[in-house]
C-alpha cells in the first residue's frame, strides 16, 4: 500500500488500522495526504484497485477569507497554530500527536487549504476501475463534515463515523 501522510504529520497511518487495506494495489492518505493520494491516485499508470481517503481534507465550502485567516495566523505565530491545529486533529479523543510531528511548511497548509475536488476527476478514476472510500469523523474540528459528506456521497462510499473527530478516534 502506498501511504500519503496527512499536513504536519508522520506515521499517523498506526492510527487507521481497521480503515486501511495493506496491499499493493491499495493508496491511502490522511487530511492533507488524502488531496495528494487521490492526485497520485488519478495521475498514475500503475494499478490501482482502491483509493482509500481519511478525513479528506475538504475546504472549498469555506470562504476565501477563511484561508487568509488560517494562514495569517500560521504566519504569525506557528507554534501557536500547530498546537491548536494538533488540538483539532484529535478532538474528541486524548491522544497525543506530538511524536508525529513532522516538518511543515507555510506552502503546504496553503495548497491544502486552496485545494479543490474536482467531481470529474473522481469519476474518471472511478471509471477507470478503482473503488474510493471516504472515512470521516461527523465530530470534526478540522473540516465542516456536513459539507464534506454531501460532497463525497454523491460520488462515492463514505463512512460516516459517529462521535469521532478528524483522526477517527
Amino acid at each position: 500500500m502506498i501511504y500519503f501522510n496527512g499536513f504536519a504529520l508522520k506515521g499517523e497511518e498506526k492510527f487507521f488500522k481497521k480503515e486501511l487495506i495493506e496491499n499493493d494495489f491499495s493508496v491511502a492518505g490522511f487530511s492533507y495526504g488524502a488531496q495528494k493520494a487521490f492526485e497520485y491516485a488519478y495521475n498514475s499508470t500503475e494499478r490501482i484497485d482502491r483509493l482509500i481517503l481519511l478525513s479528506p481534507a475538504f475546504f472549498q465550502n469555506n470562504k476565501k477569507s477563511f484561508i487568509r485567516t488560517q494562514l495569517r495566523y500560521y504566519k504569525a505565530d506557528e507554534a501557536s497554530y500547530t498546537e491548536q491545529f494538533l488540538k483539532n486533529v484529535t478532538y474528541p479523543s486524548d491522544t497525543n500527536l506530538y511524536d508525529n510531528l513532522d516538518v511543515h511548511k507555510y506552502e503546504e497548509l496553503e495548497e491544502l487549504l486552496s485545494y479543490v475536488w474536482d467531481k470529474e476527476k473522481i469519476v474518471e478514476l472511478i471509471e477507470r476501475g478503482v473503488t474510493i472510500e471516504v472515512f470521516m469523523g461527523a465530530d470534526d474540528k478540522i473540516v465542516n463534515a456536513e459539507k464534506s459528506y454531501e460532497f463525497f456521497s454523491e460520488l462515492t462510499t463514505v463512512y460516516l463515523l459517529k462521535n469521532r473527530g478528524h483522526l477517527l478516534q
